[in-house]
Order: C-alpha cells, then structure tokens, then sequence
C-alpha cells in the first residue's frame, strides 16, 4: 500500500483509534481537528444467533485493530515520526473475559447481545431498579454489564470461574499494544457498564455483588490518562509510533459530541450510524445530586462532565436489515420512491425492536412488529415506515433531553447511515419538530473527538471548548411543521401498539 500526498501544515499529528460495530479505523488528524486524509477502515460483521447473540472473537477483533495501525502508518508515509499521540474510543458497553495469562475466556459480548434479557428481569425483581439507575446512570436492562455477568455466571459457570478479568474490548486491545495505563478503564467507559456509581465514580459495591464479581476482578479506574507506550514488539513495528503517547480508551458516544463540538447546553449531538442516539455533554453539578431524566441514561466524559442521552439499538441496522430482506439497496428506484412518499402515508405501524430496545422504554424482549400490512403494501412502504420508525424513537428521546438545554440550541447530525440519506435527515428534523445541523458525509466525529481529547491530554492543546465546529461545513434541515403534526399522529399510534403489547405481556 503506497503512502499517500498529505497536505500537513499544523504538526504534530494525533491517531484516533476508533472500534466501532461495523468496523475498526484508524485516522489521522491535524492539532485543530482536521482529517489529514490518512484513513484505514476494515469492516467486519457480528455473529448473531437465533437466541439474541451478538458477539465477535475478541483475537480476531484485535487482529483487525494492528491491521488498522499498519495502514494508518504506511498512509502517513514520513508524517508518522510527528505523531504526537494516539487517542482511542470504542463502542460502549462490550464485555469480554481474560484469564491469568491475559488469553480471552469468551468472545466480546456487544450491546446488542439479549441472551442475558432473563438475568436483567431477575435483578429488576431483587434490587431497587429505580435506585440503581439514578446511581449508575444505567437501567438493569440486558445490554449493561450486570445482567450480562449475571448470565455467564448461570450458563458457563467454568468460563466465569477461570475468568480472572472482566473488561471492555478497548482495554484488552490496548492492554496488548501498550505497557503501562493504556489498558486501564476510564470513568468514561466504566460508566457504560452499570457498575460504576457515576456521582461518585467508583465502582459500585452493590452492583458488584448482585453480579458476582470484586473490583480486584475489574480494570483498574483512570480519568482520561495517564498515556502509556508501546510494547517492544509492537514499538519494533511501527517504530514511528513508538515515543507516541497512547492514551485509554474512551466511549463512542462521549467522542461523538466531542468531535461534533456538543458540549454544554447550547448543542445536542444526534448520531446514526448502526445504532442510534441523542446526548448532550453537561458540567458536573456542584453537589453532583442530579437526576436522570426518565427513559434515558447517565454516563461520564471525565470526572467533571456528565453524557445524558438515550441510544436506539437499531438505527442504520434496520434499514440495512429492509434493503436485504426486500431485495433493494440505498441507491435504487424503490429507496427513492420511498423517500418521495408523504408524511406517515404507508398506513403501517413499525416498532423498529430487531436488535431489541434501549431508550425509552428497556424492553429486555422487545422484538420488532409491524402492523397495517396489507396486500397493498410494497417495499418502499417498509423502507419509509423504517426510517419514520426511528426518526419516531429519536424525537422521543429528544423530548426527555430538551428540558436540559437552552432555549436556542442546535442539533448536530452525524452518523454515517443519515449523513447519506439527506430524505432520512429531513424525516428526522420533521419528527422532532427542530431544525438538524448535518454534518458533510465521511464527517469523522466519533474518531475527531478522540483525537482532540488525546491532544489536549498530551499538552498539544489547551482545551477542547470551541476549538473545532463542525457547523462551518454543515446543511441545514429545517422541520416542516405540517409534517410534525402528522409525526406526532404517528408517533401516538407507535406508543398505544407498544403499551398494548407491553400490557399483554409481549416486552415482559
């Protein structure tokens, strides 16, 4: 692979790794945000099974993660000796198990894996489930840690005994590549477990308990660094890399408003890529005593900034999932007839649940349903009741945050599953009645914000308030509001089937 022409005029650089569901990248950026055009992206594809598994091999992941940091390197040519720092971010909530020797003991376990929905019910059942949420910012729901290890300790109790550490992918990978506190677990990703007291930001003795294991059985806790350094063998590989300072992970969503400058009351980051979600980055309170909003979550940036928001476990999924089962494709006739038709026209109600369901309700065994089929309906009658149907989960979630926001904020899009889609960006902006600041396609800002962080950590930066707006290269959506008032229609209708099925008996 031949480097590449980079025009790099503000050294020195920084990589963000960025382990997402869908693929591992490694890019680079100049000190004030800028992708310099040096990009690897492997994509890969979860294993599912009939039961609600989502899993991945943890060695085959991290096989990915050094073929990542080979392309970046080679990419860069002689720029990589002014690498300054390597940031990383990961998706949220993944656990894995290692033994004594560090070898992995199970796969990596995504979010999105709902074997453990039984587990989240029963502790729902012995613990005070409201308390625990204001504590954790985390719902006892299948994709958080607890029910997770609840289950593994009941289904493969000889994996669970010989487990001598439960952690994040990120940890693991960087563990391997890094000497020192690379492989720690930020409060960043601890909070997206459902172990950590996120006021006190520490892990939680009761949360511990209910799940079976000690803290001694956990990754040590660091707010943003301290950096570590390569390992020799992997210093001998990229020996450009190798006086680099590579900072802990950090959780995708946090990165995404980072790098999306969503940070404070003033402006909202909305993210579709294979999932979906809403959050904001809000200063600590002085007595740290605030409240979850209902229906969404609480995580942590660092120790002084909060990320409230809600995240749909089916964004960009489902709609991959629609094209697949139809036989049609993002860029063909059916899509385009699909994005032509009227608001909420298709007659049918869709709850969007195919990879289960998060924000707002946690319905451990929420599936997906579609109702007002008819011999009538055709395929662009799905893919436009498919992206109305999470446009519709998104303004929900939207409408728990807003009270926590200033009165003249904006909402930053980004995500590559919308940014393509200018139909599915409108659809969005319509639902939830506010005009949405897309970010151009290929916008990086998971991996930008990780970037950014690992600069300012490094002392290449000062600070990260103001220093890069993606909103000087945006377009704007601006919400038809007779189209809001047929969404809100919509809207209802989605609700009253959930509550119905939920009252029968179907989500519990």
């Amino acid at each position: 692979m031949p480097s590449v022409s980079l025009a790099v005029d503000r050294a020195p650089l920084i990589v963000a790794l960025d382990a997402g569901t869908s693929s591992v990248r490694a890019l680079a950026f100049d000190t004030v945000g800028r992708a310099i055009g040096a990009d690897e992206q492997l994509p890969y594809t979860l294993g599912s099974t009939p039961d609600g598994g989502a899993t991945f091999p943890a060695e085959a992941l991290f096989d990915l993660t050094v073929r990542a940091i080979d392309g970046v390197v080679i990419r860069l040519g002689d720029a990589a000796a002014t690498v300054a720092a390597v940031g990383s971010t990961s998706f949220w909530h993944s656990l894995m198990g290692i033994d004594a020797a560090g070898k992995p003991t199970t796969p990596v376990f995504y979010w999105a894996d709902t074997r453990s929905s039984s587990a989240a019910t029963a502790l729902r059942a012995e613990l005070d489930a409201d308390a625990v949420w204001q504590r954790t910012g985390c719902r006892l729901h299948s994709s958080y840690w607890p029910a997770k290890l609840r289950w593994l300790r009941r289904s493969d109790p000889n994996t669970f005994r010989r487990t001598s550490r439960w952690l994040s992918f990120a940890e693991y990978a960087l563990s391997r590549l890094c000497q020192d506190d690379a492989g720690a677990a930020t409060i960043c990703m601890a909070s997206g477990t459902g172990l950590l007291d996120v006021h006190a930001m520490i892990w939680d003795a009761e949360m511990l308990e209910a799940s079976g294991v000690g803290a001694d059985r956990l990754s040590p806790l660091v707010d943003l660094g301290p950096p570590g350094c390569l390992r020799a063998h992997f210093a001998d590989r990229w020996p450009a890399l190798a006086n680099a300072k590579w900072f802990p992970a950090l959780g995708d969503g946090a990165c995404a408003n980072v790098g999306s400058g969503a940070i404070g009351p003033s402006r909202m980051a909305l993210t579709v890529g294979t999932s979906a979600a809403v959050r904001m980055i809000l200063p600590r309170a002085a007595d740290d005593s605030w409240v979850v909003p209902h229906g969404l979550w609480a995580y942590r940036l660092d120790r002084e900034r909060a990320v409230l928001g809600g995240a749909l476990s089916n964004g960009g999924n489902l709609l991959r999932w629609i094209w697949d089962t139809t036989e049609t494709d993002r860029n063909d006739e059916t899509t385009a007839a699909a994005a032509a038709l009227a608001a909420d026209s298709t007659g049918l109600t869709f709850l969007p649940f195919l990879a289960g369901e998060r924000s707002p309700g946690w319905y451990d065994e929420a599936s997906g349903v579609m109702a007002g089929l008819t011999v009538s309906t055709r395929a662009e009658h799905i893919i436009r009741a498919g992206m109305e149907a999470v446009a519709y989960r998104l303004a929900g979630v939207y409408d728990a945050l807003r009270p926590l926001a200033s009165d003249d904020h904006e909402i930053v899009a980004s995500g590559g599953a919308i940014l393509v889609m200018p139909p599915w960006l409108q659809i969005t902006a319509d639902a939830l009645g506010h005009p949405l600041l897309a970010s151009t396609p290929g916008d990086e800002s998971t991996a930008r914000g990780a970037a950014l962080l690992a600069a300012v950590e490094a002392g290449v930066l000062s600070g990260i308030d103001g220093l890069f707006d993606p909103t000087s290269s945006t377009s704007q959506y601006v919400p038809n509001m007779a189209n809001y008032e047929r969404y809100r229609i919509g809207r209802e209708r989605q609700a009253r089937l959930e509550q119905t099925l939920a009252l029968t008996g179907e989500f519990v």
